[in-house]
């Protein structure tokens, strides 16, 4: 994500709706905080007060595959970083690619793939899905990473039978070792328990400073047998057991929606959802949209395809663009569709643009289609004139994400629409919040934002995810920077790895970063009635704060500045016992547990009940 942040901010256009902030002033919605601020320490408190659950999901096996490009650049010991280094023997049951190159790489040019099979070292970006067939069993996918340093990954799964308490089958997800890297981890279940991964494989190869060379050409592209990026599918196929069991063709040949050239074609940011209402007439369509940076401009597009019992799937469609705003010239992107109980699939569409020299500012609209996404119309425009985030935060060195996610309801109002919600982050105040708005009309109108983070100083809160539970309760988690790095001397520090952050060019104070404010990272939930009255304040989802900066990923080049934690990260609702629910969780983490001993970017899962 955000491999092309210049490309999303071009030009300057003036919003239809809504007022252009002052520079000075605060957005709209930043302070209304319905349920009140809380102190740092009750909110420490609330983790356990709730009785909170926490799973490191992705420490518990050896997993290695064969990358496409191999890259041995070692940013170690600092920050923890190791390098590239040889599987040491996958306990997985995935293939690794020992044995010769993977199907998709076969036809690579001289140098490629790999030699060997890399071990799999750290897991940025979270996904996370409950099978609607079964409440114990989910599935969560993440970037799958052999090189930090290099951004070198596929994408990865981990999978529970037993409502997220263990984890027993993990791996990469096969299917498209043949490019460089795999990414945007998103997935959803159909309406058989069939899991859809939505993948965005792309070629590149480094160029003497690390940096990534996307250049076209069959004697420069590391696989000229493969498109140089494409849109595609895997789907894991209902009561797989195994890490090898997932379905990545179509019609003999891989599951293509699209394909492009890496330049002047760029795809980025896809996303999936499946109407899995069994009274739906679109019931088990499966809708994947995605961005092409046309000529520098991002233009929105949807397919889709119905699933059969079996994993298989109909043909896809032709890809067609959604329609925009007529004051979005320099084009959209974060699509993140969902159907409601009607069949209606809606999607947000986000537009950046400059005012002035400044970045600024954020408009977000919606899409909708009644007929199964044959035809699309603007049903209207949820916030406008929104000031994001910096591209990296301050003190730390990791980028922002994705700036808004996007939910619908499942109980119907007053006038027969059900709801709509838009959560999305501001930076109006110089920190960062996170902002929550609705529409009870079908999208036409929209309520005025109220602020979700209750921290009573100022500090970044940022990337949130939405989710409504069957009873129709809202839950909004997000990451948050409330607590201070832990002290010097604790077993928190300890364990949390700080002595090894000893190298940050964004911070002005001492390193290691003891004690430092606005620094480390939690992970915060709060809950809302359908109308968005809050239940309760915000709770703590991570039993232990965690520093950003240890074996970050570097998406840009390994010597610079930018790093890495992920764009977004999982949240879903599954039944609990005796009609309860639970939320879970999934964000990433380089705390040591007892099971994370170099520090490692991991996935942890987080449940609890939902009020």
């Amino acid at each position: 994500m955000r491999r092309l942040i210049a490309l999303i901010v071009p030009t300057f256009v003036s919003l239809a709706t809504g007022t252009m902030p002052a520079t000075a002033g605060l957005d709209l919605g930043v302070g209304n905080i319905p349920q009140l601020t809380q102190s740092d320490a009750s909110y420490a408190a609330s983790f356990q007060a709730n009785h909170v659950a926490n799973t490191t999901a992705t420490t518990g096996q050896v997993s290695c595959y064969r990358p496409e490009v191999e890259f041995l650049v070692n940013n170690g010991p600092t920050d923890g970083y190791s390098g590239e280094s040889s599987c040491p023997g996958a306990t997985t049951g995935e293939a690794t690619g020992a044995g010769g190159p993977y199907p998709t790489q076969v036809g690579s040019n001289p140098g490629y793939p790999a030699p060997n099979p890399k071990l799999v070292k750290d897991h940025s970006e979270s996904d996370l899905r409950v099978d609607p067939t079964n409440p114990k069993h989910l599935i969560g996918s993440s970037k799958w990473i052999v090189s930090p340093e290099g951004y070198n990954h596929l994408l990865g799964f981990y999978e529970s039978f037993d409502g997220g308490k263990t984890w027993p089958v993990q791996g990469h997800i096969p299917g498209y070792e043949g490019w460089t890297d795999n990414t945007d981890p998103v997935g959803a279940f159909d309406g058989f328990g069939n899991f859809y991964e939505l993948n965005l494989p792309y070629q590149f190869f480094y160029r003497d400073n690390g940096s990534h060379n996307f250049t076209v050409g069959t004697s420069q592209e590391p696989n000229p047998a493969q498109p140089a990026e494409v849109i595609s599918m895997s789907v894991r196929p209902h009561g797989s057991t195994t890490a090898a069991q997932w379905i990545t063709t179509h019609n003999g040949h891989p599951d293509f929606i699209a394909t492009y050239d890496s330049v002047g074609n760029e795809p980025d940011k896809q996303w999936i959802a499946i109407d899995n209402n069994p009274k739906s007439p679109h019931y088990n369509r499966v809708y994947a949209m995605w961005v092409d940076f046309h000529n520098r401009v991002p233009v929105p597009y949807v397919s889709f395809a119905d699933a059969h019992a079996d994993g298989t799937h109909t043909d896809w469609s032709a890809p067609q663009k959604l329609p925009l705003t007529p004051d979005q010239p320099q084009g959209v992107t974060y699509l993140l569709p969902h159907v409601d109980p009607h069949g209606t699939v809606y999607t947000t569409l986000t537009n950046f643009s400059n005012f002035g020299s400044k970045v600024c500012c954020v408009t977000t609209f919606v899409d909708r289609s009644a007929d199964g996404g044959v035809t699309w119309s603007v049903a209207g425009t949820a916030v406008s004139g929104v000031t994001p985030p910096p591209l990296l935060y301050p003190n730390t060195t990791f980028r922002d994400g994705i700036e808004n996610t996007f939910a619908t309801g499942n109980q119907l109002d007053g006038q027969g629409f059900y709801p709509l919600y838009v959560a999305y982050e501001d930076f109006s105040a110089g920190v960062g919040n996170v902002l929550l708005t609705a529409s009870y009309d079908g999208g036409a109108t929209w309520s005025i934002p109220i602020q979700v983070n209750d921290n009573s100083s100022p500090v970044d809160e940022f990337q949130p995810n939405l989710a409504v539970a069957p009873n129709g309760t809202v839950s909004v988690n997000f990451y948050d920077r409330r607590l201070a790095c832990p002290a010097a001397g604790t077993a928190e520090a300890v364990n949390a790895g700080l002595a090894l952050d000893t190298v940050n060019p964004n911070y002005s104070g001492s390193l290691p970063p003891y004690g430092a404010a606005n620094y480390c990272v939690n992970a915060s939930i709060q809950f809302y009635d359908p109308m968005l009255n809050p239940k309760g304040q915000n709770i703590r989802l991570t039993a232990h704060t965690w520093d950003p900066q240890l074996n970050s990923p570097h998406p840009g080049q390994a010597t610079g500045a930018e790093t890495f934690i992920g764009d977004y990260f999982g949240n879903a609702v599954g039944a609990g016992a005796g009609g309860t629910f639970i939320d879970y969780s999934s964000f990433a983490s380089t705390y040591n547990d007892g099971s994370n001993p170099r520090n490692q970017q991991q996935q942890v899962v987080a449940t609890i009940a939902v009020p």
